[in-house]
């Protein structure tokens, strides 16, 4: 087995020397390096790992805590952190928490007993026990896609504006009666989509009309049950907008189970675009989120806490794209545009 003293004699260099180079404790010339990295590879040597974590008290892994990870837009944002990793020379462990705080407090533990290095969380609606767990421990944290607080390092897309943008789109097509349904309540992201809507709203002299309001808890078949109760009321709505991708094709069901067509009978919009969303016939007209840009930009905030961890905390949030298409019930003519939503400090 090649150790590396053997890296160390061919590369004619102290041991020392290949140590600071595997655990980057000190600066290395160019040359030096190269002639190091070099040794390496031709040698087929490979790192102990553990025995690196012990001297350095760092292990290189990254925990993350993401639910759903067969939802395409968490999957997207697993390729954003796993390339940003990988980059950095992290490796991931990934657990899901389901959504459920009790499960959640769990595998974060869980992470936190493998002595990974950071974590990347994305919250569940009700997270402060987890939250205070990470706290209390000192465990540098960067929150994903899901708000906690100002006071926590937290990378998420713009939610606001654009719901204000769809609902404005689709009040400009003619629409008085535009329906939302909403996600999992507790969630920022519901939240601050609600929000969106109601200003969409008001931005164009249309009421808020609380029967157009209905809670799909972020799920196919939550949405399914909600597109229901939205068509059963005695003014239905024209337009329905669906706050994430679950619910799009819950909604979806539900309008195919009535025998409704879009956008013929009734328009929809969606916040989520997904890689299949433009083959539904007619196309969804969609809000894209900057999925794999949200994920590399938690590793690189997570790299920044680990680099300066007295630095305070910080908020990134990501523009999103308005992905025209013709479920909308308008011809397909306007250009993907971003939304009138700007990212906060942005990391470069």
């Amino acid at each position: 087995m090649t150790t590396m003293t053997d890296v160390a004699r061919r590369a004619g260099v102290s041991v020392a020397t290949v140590s600071h180079v595997l655990n980057d404790t000190r600066p290395v010339r160019p040359g030096t390096r190269a002639a190091v990295l070099g040794a390496i590879d031709e040698l087929g040597y490979t790192p102990n790992t553990l025995a690196r974590s012990l001297v350095t008290s760092r292990t290189r892994s990254i925990g993350l805590a993401v639910s759903a990870i067969s939802n395409p837009y968490f999957t997207e944002i697993l390729q954003g952190v796993e390339a940003g990793a990988l980059e950095a020379g992290y490796s991931l462990l990934i657990t899901d928490p389901h959504d459920d705080p009790r499960h959640e407090r769990k595998v974060v533990q869980l992470l936190h007993e493998r002595r990974v290095d950071g974590m990347i969380v994305a919250p569940s609606a009700e997270p402060a026990g987890m939250v205070e767990y990470l706290a209390r421990r000192e465990v540098p944290t960067v929150f994903l896609d899901r708000l906690v607080g100002d006071d926590h390092d937290q990378v998420c897309a713009e939610n606001t504006g654009p719901v204000r943008q769809l609902v404005g789109h689709l009040a400009e097509s003619g629409h008085t009666r535009i329906g939302l349904i909403a996600g999992l309540p507790g969630l920022s992201t519901t939240t601050e989509r609600v929000q969106g809507y109601r200003e969409g709203l008001r931005a164009h002299g249309l009421p808020f009309a609380p029967e157009l309001l209905a809670g799909g808890n972020s799920e196919a078949a939550g949405a399914q049950d909600a597109t229901r109760h939205l068509l059963a009321a005695p003014e239905p709505p024209t337009a329905i907008i669906t706050a994430n991708n679950a619910m799009t094709i819950g909604t979806l069901r539900a309008l195919r189970e009535l025998g409704l067509e879009v956008p013929r009978d009734i328009a929809l919009a969606c916040f989520d675009d997904f890689s299949w969303a433009d083959l539904f016939t007619p196309r969804l007209t969609a809000i894209a989120q900057p999925s794999k840009d949200i994920g590399a930009a938690a590793v690189r905030l997570l790299l920044e806490r680990l680099a300066q961890p007295e630095r305070p905390p910080r908020t990134v949030r990501l523009p999103c794209t308005f992905v025209h298409r013709t479920s909308c019930g308008c011809a397909e003519t306007a250009p993907a545009t971003p939304p009138a939503a700007q990212e906060r400090n942005p990391i470069p």
